[in-house]
């Protein structure tokens, strides 16, 4: 017998209908963090918003084995959206829409390797104790020159301009595009703080103002893709790979974080002397407790490593600071409602749900074992000796990715919160990622050892 739709499913259905969509896209996320979706047409909205669509789970990345593949698409319906047209093919085309998805077994039992699962299943924890977490993001990017079609050139990482901080035109040649990206995502409902040229030739970012964090990972997730369809528009490649040149800033995601209670901000303490409470002293304590393992989920990638290095403002020491930026975890100066811990650590190429998991299931490790953070770091970190460091309790973050996936495999409140299927899968394809990357002969080797030896 085929299920009711629901009440609100029955209103998206009509609304659908109403807005002249086209085409609905069925969004979800894959271990690694990439997007997909299964696009379906107006004939089969009903039957998605049923739930009923399903998918081959053994051709995504991480999922299952081919014995087990069929997978069905629960979609969320509050995180219905309509996407703008990003060129005059798409007004042509009829408008498309998107929800994102819940990934479940056939009998409806929740996928134990769904990204979304494990940042909600952390927001629940976090609720269990009178607390939702809050996350502001300012995700950073690349934009690159096309070789030209037909040239048989390949792609490189000739930037689109040579601009620098905080520029304006001439000079920083993607302001127009910065803002067309920034129109779009307000006209889906996005709330965007600000938009700027970054340090970097060519280097963007986009400003993302606080939300729940679930919302802000699904924000995220969309967000790419806007600023990739945005650029191929302009004949641009948009990268968010952390250090794609040498020499130059990479590419961060510093996520603000906060705690609320009953809708007060649960970091803030007029009465303390730094303005902090106990509940946050203990939640950035977990943060620095748990930031080994951490970097293998927000700094996923070999290349992520060449972004945290010294001399590029990134941090590669475990510390908290309440002012300067060289330490892991900065508090901003403001406080009250707006008291928030930024982890300048993590980067855009991470799984978004995995990432924010993390940071909270370390948070609140850190709530519930009463845990205190080292005194905070006044100094510039990256001029301090080896003997300051230690003096100081600052320990180092991991060099490598297999470094950091060795911290992962130790840190048992990380792995639990991950779960066994994400665990052992997203430990499987680093080790991997690791070993093909450390076999491989890279151009430095060639240019620095080949004539020589």
């Amino acid at each position: 017998m085929t299920p009711v739709l629901s009440a609100a499913a029955r209103h998206l259905l009509d609304r659908l209908t109403d807005e002249g969509v086209e085409f609905l896209r069925l969004q979800f996320t894959d271990i690694l963090g990439a997007t997909k979706n299964v696009e379906v047409p107006r004939s089969q909205f009903e039957k998605a918003l049923r739930g009923d669509v399903t998918f081959d789970g053994s051709a995504v990345e991480g999922f299952t084995r081919v014995e087990e593949s069929d997978m069905l698409l629960a979609p969320d319906l509050s995180t219905f959206l309509i996407y703008p047209p990003f060129s005059a093919e798409d007004h042509e085309g009829g408008r498309v829409a998107r929800l994102i998805c819940d990934v479940t077994l056939p009998d409806g039992t929740p996928f134990g390797g769904d990204p979304r699962r494990v940042l909600r299943q952390q927001v629940e924890r976090a609720a269990a104790l009178g607390f939702e977490m809050l996350v502001g993001t300012e995700p950073e990017f690349f934009l690159f020159e096309r070789p030209v079609p037909g040239s048989g050139g390949r792609q490189g990482t000739v930037t689109h301009d040579r601009a620098g901080y905080f520029d304006l035109a001439p000079v920083d040649r993607g302001e127009r595009i910065r803002r067309e990206i920034t129109q779009h995502l307000v006209g889906m409902g996005f709330e965007i703080e600000a938009a700027h040229h970054e340090v970097a030739p060519g280097q963007h970012e986009i400003d993302f103002r606080y939300a729940p964090a679930l919302e802000a990972a699904d924000r995220l997730a969309t967000f790419k893709f806007v600023v990739k369809r945005v650029a191929l528009e302009h004949g641009l490649l948009a990268s968010f790979l952390p250090k794609p040149i040498a020499g130059v800033s990479g590419s961060g995601m510093h996520c603000h974080l906060s705690l609320t209670r009953g809708g007060e901000n649960a970091f803030a303490d007029a009465g303390a002397e730094d303005g902090l409470s106990p509940t946050a002293r203990q939640f950035i304590a977990g943060l620095l407790e748990h930031a080994g393992g951490m970097a293998a989920i927000t700094n996923p990638l070999v290349n992520s490593y060449k972004r945290l290095v010294p001399g590029f403002e990134a941090p590669v020491n475990v510390a908290w600071s309440t002012g300067n930026r060289s330490a892991l975890i900065r508090i901003p100066a403001k406080r009250g409602a707006s008291t928030r811990a930024e982890v300048r650590m993590p980067d855009p190429s991470c799984n978004p749900y995995l990432a924010l998991a993390v940071m909270l299931a370390a948070g609140l490790d850190g709530i519930e074992r009463g845990l205190e953070p080292p005194p905070a770091i006044a100094r510039n970190i990256f001029r301090m000796t080896v003997r300051e460091k230690r003096h100081h309790r600052v320990r180092d973050l991991p060099g490598d990715l297999r470094e950091a996936v060795d911290e992962l495999e130790r840190d048992e409140v990380l792995a639990a919160a991950l779960g066994e299927h994400v665990m052992d899968r997203y430990v499987t394809a680093k080790r991997a990622e690791w070993a093909e990357y450390n076999a491989a002969v890279h151009a430095w080797e060639l240019e620095r050892y080949l004539e020589l030896i």
